[in-house]
């Protein structure tokens, strides 16, 4: 990333990661700036990269989506071919809405959402199937305390 940002592009990522519904005018507004600044602001944050679009969070409840699991895996084979078809094949299960490859004891975690226990079984057979894999260990979220927080952006630029 070649972009400067600066303290007004920080505010402008705040507001944004508050609320990303407001207006263009709104979010200038809120961070003292024409209209005519802001855009030209939002544009070079998305042409950069820094800003990423916007999306809507959707209650997974409302949809019966009850169950969270973090899933640790433990492989053996750590070749690039093995770690790119299993890598696709994890990117095509939706239920898994991250995926991460880790360092320490485990090779991989990945954040599931599903409906109860028996959602959880069909998306770790998946998982499972067509691959060797040393360790798989579930840990169920009983109750998330903080999720989807907005980046700490520093205020000292």
């Amino acid at each position: 990333m070649t972009q400067k940002i600066d303290n007004i592009d920080c505010r402008i990522l705040d507001v944004l990661q508050r609320d990303g519904s407001l207006s263009q005018r709104e979010v200038a507004d809120q961070v003292g700036l024409s209209q005519n600044a802001c855009w030209r602001r939002l544009k070079q944050l998305e042409e950069t990269g820094v800003l990423k679009g916007t999306r809507a969070i959707v209650d997974p409840k409302a949809f019966g989506l009850d169950l969270t699991v973090f899933v640790m895996l433990r492989t053996r084979n750590h070749s690039m071919e093995w770690s790119r078809d299993f890598r696709e094949h994890i990117e095509r299960i939706p239920q898994v809405i991250e995926f991460h490859r880790i360092g320490g004891d485990w090779d991989y975690m990945l954040k599931i959402l599903t409906n109860g226990m028996a959602g959880y079984d069909k998306v770790y057979q998946k998982i499972i199937t067509g691959f060797e894999l040393d360790t798989v260990t579930g840990y169920f979220s009983m109750e998330p305390i903080l999720s989807d927080r907005p980046l700490v952006l520093p205020d000292d630029r």
